[in-house]
């Protein structure tokens, strides 16, 4: 599509008619000869002497060179432009960040599967996040595994494949046996800290107690909360077990709590589905799109045009005075 960028310049193009109308024409004085009897030789020609003036006429060719020039001109100072088709570009409005707990513990066959089979803990969160990861079409997701101290696993990234062949390939033990819940949360804080999106959402899952961490789980939330980072804690595991093993529950409420979060426990594959789906759900796909025509200027078209038009027509006057004085006696 062409459109002109300034179309209100086009009232310019009658003023050459509005200058030659009210204007008078231009004078000047020249060098002459002084006649003492001029007065004489107008009574004996019988013609009574007046300003003399001469004023030049233009030639048709002269008249619409110029025209047309002023017409490119003006057309030139529009700023024509050819708008291309609109773009887009969708851009991510949430950071969204998985911690995975690959403690030791996590090898425990106590999960059901669909099918009625115990399954570990891991091979049902390795299902469940991913395909939690593959619906997220719209987030950049980032990775953390912790065991013994927490590893940043995948940055925040558009890539979502990379991150599910990452969580693929998760296994029980890789980060130490223990659990590190306050430094994982404390590595996320860090992630986030170059996110300059408005939404930024921590889902820990954890299947024990905090035994590893330097950073209090507390403490942990208490800074996330300042940053504006909502932690989701999702629990998995045997509730009634002793030791290292025993779930904290009362710490993960208090976190996702603090953070303005929410606080799940699942005890089987089916549960830990739903309880993904639930967190779907409760963040809705948030982006912004950016739309913009690109535009391709055209004005050096009719400059261009106006000054050949100008160009030839004085090269074709300055040819035709040449020819002329060779052809004179």
């Amino acid at each position: 599509m062409y459109q002109l960028e300034y179309p209100w310049l086009l009232v310019l193009l009658p003023l050459p008619l509005l200058i030659w109308w009210l204007l008078p024409p231009h004078r000047e004085t020249s060098a002459s000869v002084r006649l003492p009897f001029f007065s004489q030789i107008a009574a004996a020609a019988g013609i009574t002497p007046s300003m003399g003036s001469a004023i030049a006429r233009r030639t048709w060719l002269q008249i619409l060179a110029e025209s047309l020039a002023w017409l490119l001109i003006v057309a030139a100072l529009a700023r024509p432009q050819f708008i291309e088709p609109p773009l887009q570009k969708v851009e991510p409005q949430r950071d969204l960040m998985l911690a995975l707990d690959l403690s030791q513990s996590m090898e425990t066959k106590d999960f059901h599967a669909p099918n009625g089979d115990l399954t570990s803990r891991v091979s049902a969160v390795r299902k469940v996040a991913s395909d939690f990861v593959a619906r997220r079409t719209t987030d950049r997701v980032g990775l953390i595994a912790f065991g013994d101290a927490p590893y940043p696993l995948v940055p925040f990234t558009m890539d979502h494949a990379l991150v599910q062949s990452m969580i693929e390939e998760a296994l029980p033990g890789i980060a130490g046996p223990r659990t590190s819940l306050g430094d994982a949360i404390g590595l996320a804080i860090k992630m986030f800290e170059k996110s300059s999106v408005p939404e930024k959402l921590l889902i820990v899952l954890t299947d024990g107690t905090d035994t590893a961490s330097k950073m209090p789980p507390a403490k942990a939330a208490d800074i996330a909360h300042r940053n504006n980072i909502v932690v989701d804690t999702v629990a998995i595991g045997d509730p009634n077990a002793t030791g290292e093993d025993k779930l904290d529950i009362d710490t993960l409420q208090k976190i996702a709590e603090k953070t303005g979060g929410r606080y799940f426990f699942g005890q089987n594959q089916g549960e830990l589905e739903a309880i993904y789906a639930t967190l779907d759900r409760i963040t809705p796909v948030d982006q912004n799109v950016r739309r913009w025509q690109p535009r391709i200027e055209l004005f050096h078209y009719p400059m261009g045009g106006a000054v050949a038009i100008l160009l030839g027509y004085h090269l074709l006057g300055g040819l035709g005075r040449a020819a002329r004085k060779q052809v004179a006696p």
